[in-house]
């Protein structure tokens, strides 16, 4: 064992205080902790990544002087790697401290939308006093925060309006703050997000569900945008500029949206039509309709719908997401799978959850990318091509949900 070896430890995350099971020995220290775990017949290097041939094995020294020395350096190891476990257990923590703050906000979030949105036809007054709150405190935390971090949500196979309408709200706040709107505006903006699909719950489930409407049927689910602005309106807590965003959430700068061919939007119904947009192609309204994975839908946003949308909010959202947005399942350098589950500072180098199947999944790494310099994606893999037992375990959801916590300034 020699620095310069490229290894792969057959262990658990939780059996070595590395980082990662297969990594290029770089230190005397790392040979030194490699030697003192129980790897017999689970040591592994490979001749093509390690920049050095495996050295022969030399036979310590034996005598007195020498035992003690090693006694000594024994301790100091047992030492060291304590210290590394502390801070890989604490690097852990700190991540799924965040993302269970994220949770947390989320179902709270989502109970009272949910009621609000069911409710809002029956009872607009108090569904709408429901959604002002949520919407205005967001907001307000949102303007007021200094930075924030977007966090993919854990397994759910519940259904429900609330999954889209935070969806959409938490992606537009986020597009919104970086686009430079102020309390008052996101604060709108969130109050359309959260509403602007209301108005199907006016519209027939057959059609709905049905992703191949006859022109008819098209012509009557269009009619959602109108059923939801009267809905709104009907609350009384929605103002002048909440409402035309949900009236203008399904034109386009083409001419080409309805319901009017508009293409003079303003901000707000450019950033929830855009956002409304890119989760749709994530989580399709339709069942049977294929789902893009998250990578897949920001090129198609790029290359194939770019005239429809703000060419300047779409580069912010491509910004916002990354390369490898939350809930896109990849491979890195060191061959683990893994999860995105949050944006990085970088847009290669978001946080992921490592595919460690020794581990119940809420237990596994969260690991940042952006602190391990020697870790890199190299490819993305598509869901299909899993093996099941992986399948399971990543679980990457057909219905994408994620919502986000603030740092305060």
């Amino acid at each position: 064992m020699a620095v310069g070896l490229y290894v792969w430890l057959d262990l658990g995350w939780t059996e070595h205080p590395f980082v990662t099971n297969r990594f290029l020995i770089k230190t005397q220290k790392d040979v030194e902790i490699i030697q003192s775990l129980d790897l017999v017949g689970r040591l592994y290097y490979h001749p093509d990544k390690s920049e050095r041939p495996l050295p022969p094995v030399v036979v310590a020294a034996a005598g007195a002087a020498a035992d003690q020395a090693q006694v000594q350096a024994k301790q100091a190891l047992i030492e060291e790697v304590k210290r590394l476990e502390k801070a890989k257990k604490d690097k852990m923590w700190e991540q799924k401290d965040a993302a269970a703050r994220a949770a947390r906000a989320w179902e709270s979030a989502a109970s009272g939308i949910r009621d609000a949105l069911v409710n809002l036809a029956g009872s607009p007054k108090a569904a709408g006093v429901q959604l002002r709150q949520v919407s205005v405190e967001t907001a307000a935390a949102v303007a007021k925060g200094k930075d924030m971090l977007l966090h993919l949500q854990g397994d759910s196979a519940s259904q429900g309006p609330q999954f889209h309408a935070l969806n959409t709200m938490t992606l537009s706040l986020m597009l919104g703050k970086k686009a430079g709107l102020n309390e008052r505006e996101l604060a709108d903006l969130a109050m359309a997000a959260l509403a602007h699909d209301a108005g199907k719950s006016e519209v027939p489930l057959h059609i709905l569900k049905n992703a191949q409407r006859k022109k008819h049927e098209e012509e009557f689910y269009r009619q959602h945008v109108q059923y939801s602005v009267q809905l709104a309106n009907l609350s009384g807590a929605f103002s002048p500029a909440a409402l035309a965003i949900i009236a203008d959430h399904h034109e386009t700068l083409d001419g080409k949206g309805w319901p009017q061919q508009k293409t003079n939007l303003g901000p707000g119904a450019r950033i929830l039509g855009l956002v409304d947009r890119y989760d749709r192609l994530c989580s399709p309204e339709a069942p049977g309709k294929e789902s893009m994975m998250p990578a897949e839908a920001l090129a198609t946003l790029f290359r194939q719908e770019s005239g429809k949308y703000d060419a300047t909010l779409l580069a912010m959202l491509i910004k916002l997401l990354g390369v490898y947005p939350p809930g896109t399942v990849v491979q890195l350098n060191d061959g683990s799978l893994a999860l995105v589950v949050a944006p990085g500072p970088q847009s290669l180098q978001p946080k992921v959850l490592i595919y460690s199947p020794e581990l119940p999944k809420d237990e596994a790494f969260v690991m940042a990318l952006a602190t391990e310099p020697d870790l890199k994606i190299v490819s993305v893999v598509r869901p299909s091509t899993l093996a099941p037992e992986v399948l399971t375990w990543l679980n990457p959801q057909q219905r994408l949900s994620y919502y986000f916590t603030v740092t305060e300034a």
